[in-house]
């Protein structure tokens, strides 16, 4: 079968698409995989910067959909399914086993392109809102970073959940498409932008600020919180990864919380599930998710310098050639 291969630890220039052998689908679920989303940790591993560090050559690829081949007996899955999978690797290719547990089946409103995008963006945000920020309706939300995956993820879920959201944006010609996709108002991310927040929340300021980007936008971060808000840390997409004094937490009476929805899994896997169970309800209620750009599978390597550049909006995701 066809993959895409991580020949060597130096990103998406030593990538190569070539024939490998068959995965071994004992005791797992067998998938012809139909699409598969390019995200952060996929970059991040052909770098070899992720916290999984598997040595070269590999298949990288976290998420998955397509159409069950084959599954173990008493997994629940049966040939012809259409499912969805978590795989910490070797999702990038035209066939994948999973176990078992991370398989959940598609809901039938969504195509396999969209079902591929539901995936990590969206189950770290739910996990985020619901459990971790317990996100109430009529709080206002400002995200950082909002014109990528995770933020246009966090801007619909975010409305799914009831909250005004501001979007906050380092790039030019995105505040349309963030207001279409539910964003109630988009400030530049440049000096002055938590000041700008304080304005348009009547001077209290974010009940929950989600920050995938850290760095130089942290403190900042901090100061447009209102009393009992929640920042969420979802990464450090700006490259630095900041620290804060807590006597600001304390005399403010403000909380941090991080959202490390992977390493939540392996501590309560029975989440995924329920974040899973969450998210169809939402997708029944109208969500979808957005696919902004679609590669063919040998272009894998072009999808993401894409990714890292900045250049995509919303979701990317592979299809079979």
């Amino acid at each position: 079968m066809r993959a895409v291969v991580v020949t060597d630890l130096a990103g998406p220039s030593a990538i190569v698409v070539r024939e490998v052998p068959e995965p071994d689908s004992a005791g797992l679920v067998l998938i012809d995989v139909k699409a598969s989303g390019v995200c952060f940790p996929d970059l991040l591993i052909s770098y070899g910067k992720y916290q999984i560090r598997p040595e070269p050559p590999f298949v990288p690829g976290t998420e998955v959909a397509g159409v069950v081949i084959g599954a173990p007996e008493g997994s629940g899955f049966e040939p012809g399914q259409r499912v969805l999978a978590v795989s910490s690797l070797g999702g990038y290719a035209e066939r994948v086993a999973v176990h078992p547990n991370l398989v959940l089946p598609i809901p039938d409103e969504l195509s396999f392109e969209e079902a591929a995008s539901l995936i990590i963006n969206y189950q770290t945000m739910e996990f985020a809102f619901a459990r971790r920020a317990r996100l109430q309706p009529g709080e206002n939300v400002v995200i950082l970073g909002a014109a990528g995956g995770v933020g246009t993820s966090a801007i619909q879920l975010a409305k799914a959940h009831g909250a005004r959201v501001i979007a906050v944006v380092r790039r030019d010609g995105a505040d349309d498409f963030l207001r279409e996709i539910g964003a109630d108002d988009v400030v530049r991310l440049a000096d002055g932008w938590a000041a700008r927040v304080r304005e348009l929340t009547d001077g209290r300021g974010a009940d929950v600020v989600v920050d995938p980007v850290g760095g130089d936008a942290f403190d900042d971060a901090v100061r447009a919180l209102a009393p009992e808000g929640r920042l969420v840390v979802i990464g450090f997409a700006g490259g630095g990864i900041p620290s804060v004094k807590v006597n600001r937490v304390l005399f403010r009476n403000i909380s941090i919380v991080g959202a490390a929805w992977g390493e939540f899994l392996r501590h309560e896997p029975s989440a995924l599930a329920e974040t899973h169970a969450a998210l169809v309800e939402h997708v029944r209620a109208g969500l979808r998710p957005l696919v902004k750009a679609r590669y063919p599978l040998s272009s894998a390597a072009e999808a993401l310098v894409d990714l890292e550049a900045g250049r995509v909006l919303g979701k990317a995701v592979l299809v079979q050639d």
